[in-house]
């Protein structure tokens, strides 16, 4: 497999992944949590987050990377040296399956490697992404209807509770609360670049 190329400062992405050997990455609920914590802790300070879908065996994130200015002058940042955008990533990734192992007795990798990113380079992709990111569970089958999964950021984005997710600049794109749960009514997978949701 052809090396993709690194993670790239002020760009946005696509990013997803899923178990190697299609093991499930999540095998209970407290597990979703742990990831997030632990995405936090790694990703979070450098990237601004849109939306997320976390399912058993595989997730999906769209994210901004940071410009190196904005990382390295948020007081609220590391405050320490930190990686590249693809390093921290793979810290995330090699943190939760440290943990993982040892809750569960297993070895060896669980994610695939590398890990899925797409560029997203026009605001009609990323649109599309945000709903085909979120209807992931009842596409694939794991609820009838996408609004019954609780491990994504659709439950958040039409709530008012505190979050470190973008919402404010998502329900912009979608004109508000409204358009952007009528948006996610409608299968539009169709419209994607097959190279944009490749799973």
């Amino acid at each position: 497999m052809t090396k993709p190329a690194p993670l790239m400062y002020g760009h946005g992405y696509h990013i997803f992944n899923r178990g190697t050997n299609g093991e499930n990455l999540f095998r209970e609920p407290r597990n979703y949590q742990h990831f997030l914590n632990l995405y936090t802790k790694h990703v979070h300070p450098i990237v601004e987050t849109y939306a997320y879908c976390l399912l058993k065996n595989h997730f999906h994130l769209l994210v901004r990377i940071k410009s190196l200015e904005e990382i390295e002058g948020d007081p609220k940042g590391f405050g320490k040296p930190f990686g590249s955008p693809s390093q921290q990533f793979g810290n995330l990734f090699n943190a939760y399956t440290k943990a993982i192992n040892k809750a569960y007795h297993r070895t060896g990798s669980l994610f695939e490697h590398p890990f899925h990113r797409v560029k997203v380079s026009n605001d009609g992709q990323f649109l599309r992404l945000v709903t085909y990111i979120h209807r992931n569970p009842q596409k694939h089958g794991f609820v009838d209807d996408f609004q019954d999964w609780p491990h994504t950021s659709y439950h958040t984005m039409t709530s008012q509770q505190p979050t470190r997710l973008e919402r404010d600049a998502v329900l912009a794109w979608f004109d508000g609360v409204d358009a952007f749960m009528e948006a996610h009514q409608y299968e539009d997978e169709e419209d994607l670049t097959p190279s944009l949701v490749l799973e």
